[in-house]
């Protein structure tokens, strides 16, 4: 599952957000990428080397998979499941295209293009494919929203008609079914609005709303993903554009509450519990990360200008999901 949003202050600052829900316990790191990291892709046939910085939120399985992340030119990206659409080719071996396995995209992005602009070329230099992760033991059906510093959004969802690449400029995503239908189906909400509707007539039967909220009334409130999108989708085009930096990662952060998933109200066909393990809010403009996770909300921060990486590897900075301490006072 998982939902992902953009935003923007007054000062022009633009803002990542996400929620990572998933019905496997992960044990996530906040890593730093230095400049000039190399990797070679799962597939063998990409050897690729870091152009920019990053900051990025993952798992090693052992393989050092990326959830979301956050570079020195401004981009961020976030990937999201998206079961029954999603569909990626095996590597057929083609040595004049490099292959770069679906879970590896994050950092192929965020390690070599600066803007939106340059993630398109970056996509069509590669074939995107489909590995098994260890944690799955399947291939994750996969799509991405990517934005840049200055606030232009794109969908990736490759499908069984290949890649398909959607500007996004309401700057929300959740998984399936695909970025158009979600888009469509915001059409059923004409009606939902902050306010309260006004006193009606019905014959000689006067009716009155019940108060504040009223005006709300329909508004999708389960956890399914074209909910979590309608909600996310009100929430943040209805919330008064925030001030400066730490009102957008308050806003952010009260938006994407009311589509984080408490432990065991959603199971999955296993019998697990699919729920919101970590949220996590990316500054483009400084290259900044704000984390929180299920078992401690106290919201911590780290920044990219801030760290001091020697060498070519990714080093972790931070574990996500740390037990809460309560202070006695």
């Amino acid at each position: 599952m998982c939902t992902a949003i953009t935003l923007q202050d007054a000062q022009g600052e633009w803002f990542m957000g996400r929620t990572m829900d998933f019905s496997y316990l992960l044990d996530p790191y906040l890593y730093a990428v230095p400049k000039g990291c190399r990797w070679q892709s799962v597939t063998g046939s990409a050897q690729l080397q870091s152009r920019y910085r990053l900051m990025g939120i993952g798992q090693k399985t052992p393989q050092l998979i990326f959830a979301d992340g956050v570079n020195e030119m401004g981009l961020a990206a976030a990937v999201l499941y998206f079961p029954g659409y999603a569909e990626f080719p095996p590597d057929d071996g083609n040595p004049l295209i490099p292959a770069i396995a679906a879970n590896e995209l994050i950092l192929y992005l965020l390690g070599t293009c600066a803007n939106t602009d340059q993630v398109l070329a970056a996509l069509s230099a590669v074939r995107v494919v489909g590995v098994a992760d260890t944690v799955t033991g399947t291939v994750a059906p996969l799509h991405w929203m990517v934005t840049d510093r200055e606030g232009r959004c794109l969908v990736l969802e490759q499908t069984k008609d290949g890649m398909q690449i959607y500007p996004n400029a309401l700057g929300v995503l959740a998984n399936s079914p695909d970025f158009p239908w979600h888009m469509t189906n915001l059409r059923n909400y004409l009606s939902v609005r902050p306010g309260s509707p006004d006193d009606t007539q019905w014959g000689d039967i006067e009716l009155k709303p019940f108060g504040q909220g009223a005006g709300t009334f329909g508004l999708p409130g389960d956890y399914a993903s074209p909910s979590r999108f309608v909600r996310a989708a009100y929430l943040k085009t209805h919330t008064a554009q925030p001030e400066n930096r730490n009102t957008a990662v308050i806003t952010g952060f009260h938006i994407l509450e009311n589509v984080s998933i408490p432990q065991d109200v959603v199971l999955t066909q296993r019998e697990t519990a699919d729920f919101t393990q970590y949220t996590a809010f990316m500054n483009t403009a400084r290259g900044e990360y704000f984390i929180r996770s299920y078992p401690n909300s106290e919201i911590v921060t780290r920044r990219l200008a801030n760290t001091s990486v020697a060498g070519a590897v990714p080093v972790p900075m931070l574990k996500i999901i740390r037990p809460i301490t309560f202070l006695s006072l």
